[in-house]
């Protein structure tokens, strides 16, 4: 019997997913200003998140609801190792560290993945399938924004493993609506994406912080230079 289980995320997460839109630096992101400093920050930073979401579901596949949303063709890791290696270099991983809100992010997924599985589903929902619809609009953006060199930096948008991402998206909605909930389960699933898309927007809002406190440092040298050509 299915729960419609797909429906019911969208919709109890719409307001959720409206705000996450509205984050100054995901609107900057939208209308092609992307700070590369910053966002080689936020490659970083979904470098653990994925790494944190990929190893639960993997401890948990055996779970019956977690296994209906395995799919490691979704998986983000390695995808995300290329981009590191571009924007770091061969040391990236002496040089990367996760930001405050990374971290409250990462222990929550370890914390369900242990505690209450299931719940791991609204994580995979809210990462997997946002970065799928949208990624190839996004890399284009990128790529645009930072005049990056063909397929360097953006390897993150890329799907390899699925061919037809309209079909897959139907798989994994049918697969989705028929695990196996009752309502208080359901119920605290979409709880959880909710707070999934405010983890999310917490780490914007870091990155927006970074990016305002950068370009205050350019203003202010640009002043200081201005001055000391008059004085």
């Amino acid at each position: 019997m299915s729960t419609n289980l797909a429906q019911q995320l969208r919709e109890g997460t719409t307001k959720s997913h409206s705000m996450a839109e509205n984050v100054s630096f995901v609107k900057s992101f939208l209308g092609g200003v992307v700070d590369k400093k910053s966002y080689r920050q936020l490659v970083a930073n979904l470098y653990f998140i994925y790494e944190a979401i990929e190893e639960q579901i993997e401890k948990n596949k055996n779970n019956l609801c977690v296994n209906a949303i395995y799919f490691p063709e979704l998986y983000r890791k390695e995808s995300l190792v290329r981009d590191l290696d571009y924007y770091y270099g061969n040391g990236w991983i002496n040089q990367i560290e996760p930001s405050s809100a990374t971290r409250i992010y990462v222990d929550r997924i370890h914390q369900i993945g242990y505690s209450n599985p299931e719940l791991l589903i609204a994580h995979s929902y809210t990462r997997y399938i946002g970065d799928l619809s949208g990624g190839q609009i996004l890399k284009k953006i990128a790529q645009n924004a930072m005049q990056l060199p063909n397929n360097k930096g953006t390897s993150f948008y890329d799907f390899e493993l699925i061919d037809n991402e309209k079909l897959f998206k139907d798989i994994y909605r049918e697969s989705l609506n028929n695990i196996p909930l009752d309502n208080k389960q359901i119920n605290q699933i979409i709880a959880e994406a909710n707070i999934a898309f405010n983890l999310n927007m917490k780490i914007f809002q870091e990155l927006n912080s970074n990016l305002i406190k950068i370009m205050l440092m350019l203003l202010i040298s640009s002043i200081n230079n201005f001055r000391k050509k008059f004085s």
